[in-house]
């Protein structure tokens, strides 16, 4: 051998033997994580209100009570108008059981050009408009300024499924029995 291959032998060796002597840790539990058996009580509802068009009150003290259904889209974005195409369809069947609502992402100065959004698309149930915030992201549902996003809560107004995109019925619907 020469010098070099024996030293290329050496350094492979010492590499090998120091990869077999480390001993392997458990990965620590991230934060929020609960360890096994442990239960975790459920967090506090998140608590949101936003500007209605009428006065039907689009709020989390308003929908305690029954499952909820809210979409956040713009009058501009043609999926926004599918998801409020398939929560009208919905809002029909499921009369009083549900509550539906919309959340325009748009200014107060955009108001009027949102009721007539929500009068030419025919929607019956809540609409308000989004604060700030929540336009922004950072509203008190957290990120829902991607277009159209729609949550769904459980009657003790816990988030249970969220989504950005188009929700389907039948997705909706799923979400809805938890």
């Amino acid at each position: 051998m020469t010098r070099r291959t024996e030293a290329r032998a050496v350094l492979l060796a010492a590499l090998v033997a120091l990869v077999s002597c480390k001993t392997e840790e458990p990965a620590p539990t991230p934060k929020n994580e609960p360890t096994p058996g442990q239960v975790i009580p459920p967090a506090a509802p998140p608590t949101y209100a936003y500007d209605s068009l009428d006065r039907r009150s689009v709020s989390s003290e308003a929908f305690h009570g029954k499952p909820t259904v809210i979409a956040f889209v713009t009058t501009y974005d043609m999926l926004s108008q599918g998801q409020v195409d398939f929560l009208i369809a919905m809002a029909k069947h499921d009369a009083d059981r549900v509550n539906y609502a919309v959340v325009a992402l748009q200014k107060g100065e955009e108001r009027e050009l949102v009721e007539t959004y929500r009068d030419t698309l025919g929607v019956t149930f809540p609409m308000a408009l989004g604060d700030s915030a929540t336009i922004s992201g950072q509203g008190p549902l957290g990120d829902v300024h991607q277009v159209p996003t729609t949550v769904v809560f459980d009657a003790a107004g816990h988030e249970v499924w969220r989504k950005t995109g188009i929700a389907r019925s039948e997705e909706l619907r799923a979400a809805l029995k938890h």
